[in-house]
């Protein structure tokens, strides 16, 4: 079949998108612990393949895989979970509907090939189940009250203090206790439900997502000694812990980030703000002078 050059553009194209993602599931399936995932994996690697094929015996051209987008891929899989790598590669599929159905007049295939990768999102979304995904519940639980605690703590140390030491202390005392007592209880509360997580690693996880954020709250008090910008740099970083935190939970679990950032940025600033002036007020009921 004769392609018009722009059809023959969008063909290559595709090709080089399918063996990369060939590669990518390859790579993916060899390090997934689950037989059963690892043999979806395989399975969609080969189909990306034998799509590769099909595009090639329209353009009779060999077109190499993009080798950064196949690593960087494989390692986004790595240090953030094969599911939010996995669903990020997804994502960008999206665009290329379009594309398909606009070539499908001149290669009646195009249409099958695009409901085999629609078939492909549908098979990766019944087959992943991540351990850190499973806990999602209690890193919000450790993310959320650590949050919310201490950018409230901390806005009313500040005011109440002026002293970036003594800030740092009680901000950290503060943490520490919280994050110990947020985890024993998601412990006791994991262990008194049937929800098929372990106690202990829900409790962990809780803990870990707790002082990490307790630790990033902390960190300009530690580092700067002007405590209204101390202030500022720890309502700025929270808000980016929330971020991207729901960033990485809209892509995995396939949620609204919006809705889930607006709501976490405003219960923790509105607290902070209303720690603020309880700060103020405080300070001048005791006739507290630090």
């Amino acid at each position: 079949m004769q392609l018009s050059e722009d059809t023959r553009k969008k063909v290559i194209l595709f090709q080089q998108t399918e063996i990369t993602e060939s590669h990518i599931y390859k790579r993916l399936a060899k390090r997934i612990k689950s037989v059963d995932n690892a043999k979806i994996l395989d399975q969609i690697a080969d189909d990306e393949l034998r799509h590769y094929n099909i595009w090639k015996g329209y353009t009779n051209e060999e077109v190499k895989p993009r080798w950064f987008i196949v690593w960087f891929y494989y390692i986004v899989s790595v240090v953030f979970g094969f599911t939010f790598g996995i669903k990020l590669m997804e994502m960008g599929e999206e665009g290329a509907q379009k594309n398909y159905a606009d070539i499908s007049k001149d290669i009646p295939e195009a249409a099958k090939i695009q409901h085999e990768e629609d078939e492909h999102e549908k098979k990766l979304i019944g087959m992943l189940d991540e351990e850190r995904l499973r806990y999602a519940g209690s890193v919000v639980l450790g993310l959320n009250d650590a949050l919310v605690e201490l950018t409230g703590a901390l806005a009313g140390l500040t005011l109440a203090l002026q002293d970036v030491k003594l800030i740092a202390l009680s901000g950290l005392i503060t943490g520490i206790a919280a994050s110990l007592s947020m985890a024993a209880s998601e412990y006791l509360s994991t262990r008194s439900e049937d929800t098929g997580k372990h106690p202990v690693r829900a409790a962990v996880y809780t803990g870990i997502a707790y002082i990490i954020t307790v630790t990033l709250l902390i960190l300009p008090y530690l580092l700067f000694t002007n405590y209204y910008l101390d202030l500022v740099i720890s309502l700025t970083t929270a808000v980016l812990i929330i971020a991207i935190f729901n960033y990485y939970i809209s892509v995995a679990k396939g949620e609204s980030f919006r809705a889930r950032f607006v709501e976490m940025a405003g219960l923790s600033l509105s607290v902070a703000a209303f720690s603020f002036v309880i700060g103020y007020f405080i300070r001048i009921w005791l006739g507290v002078e630090v």
